[in-house]
């Protein structure tokens, strides 16, 4: 049997697999960005599908202590509009 990896969600600090999860992105360059196939080169933090946890990131700046920047608006437009896509 195969192991799947497994990481932490930055709202509610649960272990979930990858695939549960969606993946924040920081390249090389500084650029961050939304990375929906996880295959993106640079550092990478993920968050889980559930509005509470956006809220949870956004409020107390987890992403940007991640990533030690700031983070910028689009992203988390972003990522609201991919949960209200699913939900």
């Amino acid at each position: 049997m195969k192991k799947l990896p497994v990481r932490l969600c930055l709202g509610c600090n649960e272990p979930r697999t990858k695939k549960e999860l969606i993946r924040i992105v920081k390249n090389n360059e500084g650029d961050i960005s939304v990375d929906f196939n996880g295959k993106k080169p640079g550092r990478g933090a993920y968050i889980c599908h559930n509005a509470e946890c956006l809220a949870k990131v956004q409020k107390n700046k987890r992403l940007s202590r991640s990533f030690k920047c700031q983070i910028p608006d689009d992203v988390f437009s972003q990522l609201k509009k991919e949960l209200e896509y699913e939900g």
